[in-house]
């Protein structure tokens, strides 16, 4: 079949655009170079518009209310470790086994969110290319490659590896993994595709913004848009090709997340959950985390900031948090369920959330530049936590801060959490931690802190346990750096 020509291209836009009272789009394409055409065409084409005008009646010309719905419950979870006197160490032996025989026969998939730039952390470029660990400064996609590299030697098996980029990072991405020469990996098994954008849409016109005269004013569909980019860039064809059952989803920012853990996927299989969560226990009420609830016996996410005061701040008879269980965006997914999710006859599943933000934009007459000082445009996006009142089943697992969450998302600075500091710190105490266990003597401050630099590769250890057949050191002193 022909490629279409950039004049063929730009009557099917204007066709699209007229249908849906968009062509302002296109006001500036005869001044346009052919390649600033291509990229504006390009642009138009990625966009769902009948989604479009669908959205800006139900979404921007009127304010869609969340409202707290009735019969909330906490949500119940699997506990992190069982009480020693629990029955459920037997079913966590049976789910450890299980979730190891899934990843051995090829069943489990790793899949990486990673559309962000690092512009928070100062920093030009995909966040999947940030240094992340104390010592070596290993970028975070190269922390998960470890981890997966150490999967695949001990269950001696393929884990496919799909990463999902955004258009604005996408070529970025595969120029990094390209560079590092896949990280060692088979480049056969990893796959990388873009998240569809969704353009900024004039709050008070209905109009979409443009950024420029050769460019729509986009960002990502939200990280719900990523179960939709599974089905469209043919990964979950792909995945149901290799025999691929289950999808373990994690985010770019955690160096130390496990992307593949036997045990809540096995839970999750066991108990033939669609989608799965693993959460945290909060730190203090009003944490900004997402509270995983049970609404009419339906496990959902209740954002910090809609839950009432009055149930953020009640406790167990023991003194704990009731709705204590922290979303923290680590999933288990069935690739049925994400395959449903986008064949349901009534579109994509997902609900859409709007967001007023302020976004520059150019004048759609002039050209002129605008800067707003107040929210200007509404932005609309997805959460993939709002699959989970889709499922039959879904299961919650418990971890643990320092064994699994050190985020990278904000640039370092006193009293700023969710750091390239704060991450690295706990990257050094869990390996000190597992040090200790093994004998070590590791010298620490006033607070209880680490007052040495360590990190453990992934691939050296990804459990405690690992450390066991390993010659480590019996004693680190203070301001020392140890690798191991």
């Amino acid at each position: 079949m022909p490629t279409p020509t950039l004049a063929e291209r730009y009557a099917r836009a204007r066709q699209q655009l007229d249908a849906v009272d968009q062509s302002h789009a296109l006001n500036f394409y005869a001044e346009l170079d052919d390649a600033a055409r291509a990229q504006l065409l390009a642009e138009i084409e990625g966009v769902d518009w009948p989604e479009v005008k669908r959205l800006i009646r139900t979404h921007v010309k009127q304010k869609p209310m969340w409202t707290m719905p009735g019969n909330v419950q906490p949500a119940p979870w699997y506990p992190y470790a069982p009480p020693r006197d629990s029955s459920l160490h037997e079913k966590y032996d049976k789910a450890r086994a299980l979730g190891e025989q899934l990843i051995r026969s090829g069943k489990v998939a790793a899949f990486t969110v990673a559309g962000g730039q690092g512009s928070r952390l100062g920093y030009e470029g995909p966040k999947g290319c940030y240094p992340a660990t104390p010592i070596r400064e290993l970028p975070l996609f190269a922390c998960f490659a470890e981890y997966l590299h150490n999967i695949q030697k001990r269950f001696k098996c393929i884990v496919p590896w799909y990463v999902m980029t955004s258009p604005i990072n996408d070529q970025p991405t595969r120029d990094f993994f390209a560079e590092q020469k896949h990280f060692g990996l088979d480049p056969a098994h990893i796959m990388i595709f873009p998240q569809a954008m969704f353009p900024a849409i004039d709050m008070h016109t209905g109009k979409v913004l443009l950024a420029a005269k050769h460019s729509l004013a986009l960002s990502p569909n939200g990280h719900g848009g990523s179960l939709k980019a599974l089905y469209a860039s043919g990964a979950i064809a792909d995945m149901q090709k290799r025999g691929v059952e289950h999808i373990s989803y994690t985010q770019v920012d955690n160096p130390i997340v496990r992307m593949i853990d036997p045990l809540f996927l096995g839970l999750h299989a066991m108990d033939d959950a669609q989608m799965s969560s693993k959460m945290l226990p909060k730190c203090e009420p009003m944490e900004k985390l997402g509270n995983f609830c049970t609404v009419d016996g339906k496990m959902t996410v209740i954002e910090y900031s809609n839950l009432p005061e009055e149930l953020a701040h009640q406790r167990t008879p023991d003194g704990e948090l009731r709705f204590r269980a922290g979303s923290i965006a680590i999933h288990a997914i069935r690739v049925d369920f994400v395959a449903s999710l986008n064949t349901s006859a009534d579109g994509f599943a997902l609900p859409w959330n709007r967001a007023e933000k302020k976004v520059a934009c150019i004048d759609p007459v002039t050209a002129k530049p605008i800067d707003p000082a107040t929210p200007n445009a509404v932005k609309l996006e997805t959460f993939v936590f709002d699959a989970l009142p889709m499922t039959r089943s879904s299961v919650l697992y418990e971890t643990d801060r320092q064994d699994e969450f050190a985020p990278i998302k904000n640039a370092s600075a006193p009293g700023v959490a969710d750091s390239p500091q704060t991450s690295k710190a706990i990257q050094t105490a869990r390996a000190a931690a597992w040090l200790e266990a093994k004998g070590c003597k590791v010298a620490r401050g006033a607070e209880g802190e680490p007052l040495a630099v360590i990190e453990i590769k992934q691939t050296t250890a990804i459990y405690p346990q690992d450390l066991q057949d390993i010659k480590t050191p019996a004693q680190i002193n203070a301001g020392e750096s140890v690798l191991l």
